[in-house]
């Protein structure tokens, strides 16, 4: 099994959060990085596990970058049973109304498809003090424990 670390970020914390997780999850096997913003859908293999750190913007939407990812994703409308993932959400909560609705977005997208969350998605307050990579790690080491 290979794990496929996906990242949609607007100001570059998503990225880093999730090459922080790489080295958790290259203890599973073959690992890759990819920014959603290259629109590689044809990654999400049900054979493979999906992780995804992704930050909400503007007024709840998902980074500009994953955009086209997510717009491909719903055209091609692939079956995606028995695709399993995870999601590390990023928002701010003085934006209680919106606050971390990209991972929500990215849950939403996938499950229709008929993928299934492990884990409970983390939601990172980027108003709080907690250092977001370290919080990365912390969450990939339980995820890692339940696939």
């Amino acid at each position: 099994m290979s794990v496929h670390i996906f990242y949609g970020s607007s100001t570059g914390t998503a990225e880093g959060a999730a090459n922080a997780m790489y080295d958790v999850f290259a203890g599973t096997g073959s690992v890759e990085v990819h920014d959603m913003m290259d629109g590689e859908i044809d990654a999400l293999d049900p054979a493979d596990f999906h992780v995804f750190s992704c930050a909400t913007y503007g007024d709840g939407e998902l980074p500009a970058g994953t955009t086209e990812f997510f717009e491909d994703l719903v055209d091609a409308a692939p079956d995606l049973t028995g695709l399993r993932f995870a999601v590390f959400g990023l928002g701010d909560s003085i934006y209680v109304d919106t606050y971390n609705q990209g991972g929500k977005t990215v849950v939403k997208h996938l499950t229709d498809l008929g993928a299934v969350q492990v884990g409970e998605r983390f939601e990172h307050d980027n108003s709080g003090t907690d250092d977001v990579n370290e919080k990365a790690l912390e969450w990939a080491k339980g995820i890692v424990g339940l696939i």
